[in-house]
């Protein structure tokens, strides 16, 4: 991108995009999904060791003779499978939206 702003002969004042409302708007909602999936996703696996170290809850058996931290665990490797596609997604939006912003200051939304 910087190859292309300087063959453009563009300056983009970063002060005026970081000043923008909807630029402040999108780094909130990116930080709040970020921050609440990292403890939901710290929280679930560090329940595991907790679970299995000071309580007998998972050491009952599933089925057979799997018991229920083999199935705790696997969910944890569904989950991370999930969170990855579930940010990616996200991440996705925020891409759209940063250029969206992009756009807006282009125009002359946030120029001072």
């Amino acid at each position: 991108m910087a190859n292309n702003q300087a063959k453009k002969g563009v300056v983009i004042d970063y002060d005026a995009i970081a000043n923008q409302e909807s630029f402040k708007a999108l780094v909130r909602r990116k930080n709040s999904f970020l921050w609440s999936m990292t403890a939901i996703f710290l929280m679930a696996y560090m329940l595991l060791p907790i679970l299995t170290s000071y309580t007998t809850i998972l050491h009952q058996k599933a089925f057979g003779e799997i018991t229920w931290v083999w199935i705790y665990s696997a969910g944890l490797f569904i989950m991370t499978w999930g969170l990855c596609h579930l940010y990616v997604a996200k991440a996705n939006s925020f891409d759209r939206e940063a250029k969206a912003i992009i756009a807006e200051y282009e125009n002359g939304g946030g120029r001072r």
